[in-house]
């Protein structure tokens, strides 16, 4: 029985204790100091040892100005706790609120020096100070513990309270140390930078660590400030001089063409293929595999055939079977050979021949996702080909082949889609509405999109005469038959005028517009889209559409920055939003901070 009281009025003791820590907290919130001070006085006198308690009583006083009792208190704390270097800033920090300086100094000058007898203590003392933005001393006790002990690294504090002062010369430098300590801290640091670096050469930050970064390779040429500096160029989009840099690296280590590979799919991704040709060149003369050769020959063709006009394709092909004479068609060919088929299929049109050719590969002795991989391509073609059941069942195929793969998912979404350009709508949308759930964001991104497309054209419509009009022209646009398209979405803006698929009509074509290089009348189509159906779900994708199209295509920045601008103001849920805000501040100027 006397177990139970014990533990019944234990209970009652916790719960009335942490209802009066509650109300305390409730009352100084409110600024009702003087109701506050009460609880927080009992709270500590019955938990001395609660240093949370101490301190809030502490705070309590000093809002009330009681700064003799705040004193008391903290002296008293200071010598039980054989002066803690974290109280004796809050004694120096209670001589500030009173103005007085001169006794503050001499507390933080106290505080600091024991870091040379306990430089462990650095980073705690340090953080005590950044609580009250006291970052000149927070910055001298990093130092400090450097100083006592070489083997702390407090560089990246460091770095972040220089930032915080607007020092980027010392925050770039303390960012650079610590990456010469930990090389594997380069990538987080390139994080960090992004926040200050632009697109613009010229902008302070970049001109800054520009310099810094040359300066550190002088005293010590080691091959990190090369990769810095052709990650810098990156940011200003200086391809040809970060080219430079990535060659230095290679001619330094002569085995690692990594960096030279990722700058090479950087600009292709850019549409510099200029820059990326010289790349691949460079790659292919010093490959040291044979893998690594026709990867590099694979993406020469890819922007040639971007590049290049219809009339050169044949001699686009003869090159594909040429490197085929040399390389053979085994696994080193592999990505190849899938190219070369999507070429043959896709632009030169000889479906049956691409279709022939996978179906011989797929009987190879490939890996499973080799396999997918072909039977995926193959499955594309028939699609391109309107076999759509054919296409349907090797879909499938890749399901069972590879389960939970993301590749498997993508070909789930293109049996919906299938399924979609067939008219089995009821279909496609079961399996979209599965899609939605995607652990691949831009697949179920699509699948959201399609989804809502077939929702919202079904309702109105229960013929779906229109979704039919515009899934034909989905097709042919893949097909590229942009002129049939054009036309056949002409058709549905005239004879469904009004009706919800007018928004998706218009942005499609506008799309086709632009593959056509017909940049006026997409232009005319999302200044439609935005004055027509600035309320519909395209809205957000049309602004960026023309943003973009007047930034980086017609070279008309102040113009793009204008629909950035409305972008940013009027759709901030837009999946376009932090892309838009970061154009637009680029196009403006501004040090990103």
């Amino acid at each position: 029985m006397r177990f139970f009281v014990f533990i019944l009025f234990l209970s009652i003791s916790t719960f009335s204790f942490g209802q009066n820590e509650a109300l305390a907290k409730n009352y100084f919130e409110q600024g009702a100091f003087d109701k506050a001070l009460p609880i927080f006085e009992k709270l500590y006198l019955n938990n001395p040892n609660r240093k949370d308690y101490m301190l809030s009583l502490v705070t309590t006083y000093q809002q009330l100005e009681k700064y003799i009792e705040a004193e008391n208190l903290l002296k008293k704390e200071t010598q039980l706790a054989k002066n803690n270097p974290t109280l004796i800033i809050e004694l120096g920090r209670n001589y500030e609120l009173q103005k007085d300086t001169i006794n503050a100094n001499l507390y933080y000058k106290q505080a600091l020096s024991s870091i040379e007898e306990r430089p462990n203590l650095a980073h705690t003392i340090a953080t005590a100070f950044g609580k009250y933005n006291l970052l000149e001393q927070a910055v001298l006790a990093y130092q400090k513990g450097m100083a006592a002990n070489p083997q702390l690294d407090f560089n990246m504090p460091l770095a972040r309270i220089y930032g915080e002062q607007g020092k980027l010369e010392k925050m770039f430098e303390s960012y650079l140390n610590s990456i010469e300590k930990n090389p594997g801290f380069a990538i987080t640091a390139q994080r960090y930078f992004e926040n200050y670096i632009t697109e613009n050469p010229e902008n302070e930050a970049n001109e800054i660590f520009r310099k810094t970064i040359l300066k550190k390779s002088q005293s010590n040429p080691d091959i990190l400030y090369n990769e810095l500096l052709s990650w810098l160029f990156i940011q200003q989009k200086q391809y040809d001089r970060a080219f430079v840099q990535q060659k230095a690296i290679f001619r330094r280590t002569m085995e690692n063409q990594q960096g030279l590979i990722d700058l090479a799919m950087i600009t292709i991704e850019e549409k510099e293929y200029v820059s990326a040709k010289e790349i691949l060149l460079f790659i292919i003369e010093n490959a040291n595999t044979d893998q690594l050769r026709v990867e590099a020959y694979q993406n020469l063709l890819l922007i040639e055939t971007t590049t290049t006009e219809k009339k050169d394709f044949e001699n686009i092909k003869t090159k594909y079977e040429n490197l085929f004479s040399l390389y053979g068609k085994g696994s080193i060919t592999f990505g190849l050979q899938i190219d070369y088929n999507h070429f043959i299929a896709f632009q030169l049109e000889q479906k049956d021949l691409a279709i022939e050719n996978l179906k011989n590969l797929v009987k190879k002795n490939l890996s499973r996702y080799q396999e997918a991989k072909a039977v995926m391509k193959l499955a594309d073609i028939l699609v391109f080909d309107e076999k759509f059941n054919e296409a349907l069942i090797y879909y499938s195929q890749i399901q069972n082949k590879v389960k939970n793969d993301p590749i498997a998912q993508e070909a789930r979404f293109k049996v919906a889609r299938t399924s979609y350009f067939k008219g089995d709508f009821i279909w496609a949308q079961t399996q979209l509405d599965i899609l939605k759930k995607s652990t691949s964001q831009l697949i179920a991104n699509d699948a959201m999109e399609l989804s809502l497309l077939i929702s919202d054209n079904s309702l109105e419509d229960s013929t779906q005469a229109a979704l039919k009009l515009y899934a034909k022209a989905d097709l042919l646009n893949l097909q590229n038959k942009n002129q049939e398209a054009i036309a056949l979405l002409d058709t549905i803006l005239k004879n469904h005028k009004g009706e919800s698929i007018e928004d998706e009509a218009l942005f499609k074509q506008a799309l086709v517009f632009e593959k056509t290089k017909q940049f006026d009348k997409a232009i005319t189509n999302y200044l439609q889209i935005i004055e027509f159906h600035n309320e519909d779900i395209l809205a957000d994708n049309a602004y960026f559409n023309l943003a973009e199209l007047y930034n980086k295509t017609l070279q008309q920045p102040e113009k793009a920055k204008e629909f950035y601008e409305q972008l940013i103001f009027n759709h901030q849920d837009s999946i376009f939003f932090v892309e838009a805000r970061k154009q637009f501040r680029n196009i403006r100027g501004d040090a990103i901070h």
